[in-house]
């Protein structure tokens, strides 16, 4: 019996590109086919319904801002771990319709035994919601992750 190799950082890299590939095609099969059926997509406030749970969730949410934004995504820089199934990339969202973009990053978080996304977590580069005490992802599960609550050392 042989043991089944853990994925590279190069095969993390090649499933992101895919990706995004897929996102600037509005390919729902292959937008499904590079996450787990119950990935999760978390965003900053701002968006309604986020966040975004299961793979075709996710997949049918960029087809819909592929239709009605224009958009297109640009993968500005890549950064995979050596020593576990995350990684961190920073991007362009490019909203052809109105001519504006959005640069962000996200991290990733990889399912090693099916070379899927599990987990994305987008963090844009905007202005802070004055009107939110803390600004955080919506939906994220800080606490049960062992994030600090306060800024108490």
């Amino acid at each position: 019996m042989s043991a089944v190799a853990e994925p590279s950082p190069a095969d993390y890299e090649a499933l992101m590109r895919r990706y995004f590939a897929a996102c600037n095609a509005a390919a729902f099969d292959v937008l499904v086919s590079c996450f787990t059926p119950d990935a999760v997509h978390y965003f900053p406030p701002g968006l309604a319904g986020v966040p975004w749970r299961s793979a075709e969730t996710i997949a049918r949410g960029w087809q819909e801002c592929v239709a009605t934004l224009g958009s297109q995504w640009t993968v500005d820089r890549l950064v995979v771990s050596h020593d576990s199934p995350e990684a961190v990339m920073e991007w362009t969202h490019w909203k052809t319709a109105s001519g504006t973009a959005l640069r962000g990053a996200e991290w990733y978080a990889f399912d090693p035994a099916s070379l899927r996304i599990s987990e994305i977590r987008a963090y844009y580069a905007a202005a802070a919601d004055p009107t939110l005490t803390v600004n955080e992802l919506v939906g994220f599960d800080y606490a049960g992750r062992g994030y600090p609550l306060s800024s108490a050392t």
